[in-house]
């Protein structure tokens, strides 16, 4: 059986840690507000619609 190299799961994890660092300097950074506000936006939508147009 080959020998497992223990330090294996370390580099691996720091490769991902330099990915996703890498990652948020480029992605579009959105309030987590903007978020909340939008979601209740939509449940109150789709509560009013439910409402005014019943399901029969």
């Amino acid at each position: 059986m080959a020998k497992q190299n223990k330090n294996a799961g370390f580099q691996q994890a720091a490769g991902l840690i330099r990915y996703f660092d890498a990652e948020e300097e480029t992605s579009i950074k959105i309030d987590p507000r903007i978020v909340l506000g939008m979601a209740f936006g939509v449940a109150i939508i789709v509560i009013a619609i439910t409402l005014i147009f019943p399901l029969r």
